[in-house]
Order: C-alpha cells, then sequence, then structure tokens
C-alpha cells in the first residue's frame, strides 16, 4: 500500500509539472487606403517587429487577449519609425501560450508587417 501510494504520488507531481503550448495567427491590414497597383509605384522597405507579453498565475494577473494583441501591434507600429509615403501592410499576429497547467501561464503576441513606401 505504501509503495501504491509512493508511486501515485510520484505521477501526481510529474503531470503537475508538464507543459503546454497554443498558438494561433492572425493576419490584416492597417490602414484603408484603396490602391491601383497596375503600375509598380511602391517597394518593400522592410519589416517591422513587435511583441507583448502577458503573465497570469492561478488564472490572475495580466492582460486580456484583445488588449494583448493591440500592444503588440502599437510597439510593431512604435518600431517600424515610418516617414513620408510609407506604410504597414500584410500585418500578421501570432499568440502562443505556455502553460504549466494551472499554476503558470504566459501569453505572447508577436505582430510582424512589411513596411511599404509610395513614390
Amino acid at each position: 500500500m505504501k509503495k501504491l501510494l509512493t508511486i501515485c504520488a510520484v505521477s501526481l507531481a510529474a503531470l503537475s509539472f508538464t507543459g503546454c503550448g497554443v498558438t494561433s495567427t492572425l493576419s490584416n491590414n492597417l490602414s484603408e487606403t484603396k490602391v491601383v497597383l497596375s503600375e509598380k509605384n511602391f517597394k518593400v522597405v522592410g519589416q517591422a517587429y513587435g511583441e507583448a507579453k502577458s503573465t497570469y498565475v492561478f488564472g490572475m494577473g495580466g492582460l486580456r487577449k484583445k488588449a494583448l494583441k493591440n500592444n503588440a501591434i502599437n510597439e510593431m507600429s512604435k518600431n517600424a519609425k515610418l516617414t513620408g509615403a510609407q506604410t504597414l501592410t500584410n500585418v500578421t499576429v501570432h499568440t502562443s501560450m505556455k502553460m504549466i497547467t494551472p499554476i503558470y501561464i504566459q501569453l505572447t503576441c508577436t505582430a510582424t508587417a512589411n513596411i511599404v513606401e509610395f513614390e
């Protein structure tokens, strides 16, 4: 009986420290400018990147998913340092979750986009 109890305790401890991960990706355009691309009057000049993280302990703390995505997009916009006739296009937001059930959860949102300059 003591041996069974020890095996159960070790198994429970091992299961409580396992982790899982979940990812999702959202792709959209930030600007609503409509451009007819019959001529090549633009060039891709670079990429912008932004990241936001949120940590939850026992389900408490951190930001909601929507606020976390907005923070990542805002960070990306700041890092882009757009000038003149530049805009962000092909915006992709990738969300990943690292979890040690049910104690610790970390959400990470990364936003990337192409920087396009019109001539």
